[in-house]
């Protein structure tokens, strides 16, 4: 289960995602407030501001709220759902931005980053048992 804490993060940056090339598109606009409506967090205080655009994200802070939200060993799914939701978003207005399509391209390399020590771990854990075998033979 999802906790409402990651719903709330989880909007916080689809909205810095939108402002992230410094203006917010009339379709991302409706994307947002259909998501924050849906999810129950439109008239929430914490998000009500920068929904309605009384307050400007900066990007700095959307990308502390993406490191927030994925933690230090954010699994591969985490990733992709989180790229699933701001494709969404950046895709709405039909362009996409330098700003939003280097964000993607972050998160994608977190994504290739954890993909790729999952078979590294594998492989070390299998060289591990290979030599544990060989110690047990040489023991017997």
């Amino acid at each position: 289960m999802v906790s409402p804490s990651n719903v709330k993060n989880l909007v916080k940056i689809l909205i810095g995602a939108a402002w992230i090339d410094g203006r917010i598109q009339p379709e991302e606009r409706q994307y947002l407030r259909e998501i924050a409506q849906a999810k129950g967090l439109a008239n929430d205080p914490e998000i009500k501001p920068w929904l309605y655009e009384l307050v400007p994200v900066e990007p700095k802070e959307c990308y502390d709220w993406v490191r927030e939200y994925l933690g230090d060993r954010p699994s591969l799914e985490d990733c992709e759902n989180l790229i699933e939701a701001i494709s969404g978003l950046i895709y709405s207005d039909g362009e996409v931005a330098v700003e939003e399509a280097r964000l993607l391209t972050e998160l994608q390399d977190i994504t290739k980053q954890n993909d790729s020590t999952q078979p590294a771990h594998t492989l070390l854990l299998k060289q591990i048992q290979k030599l544990y075998r060989r110690w047990v033979e040489v023991q017997n």
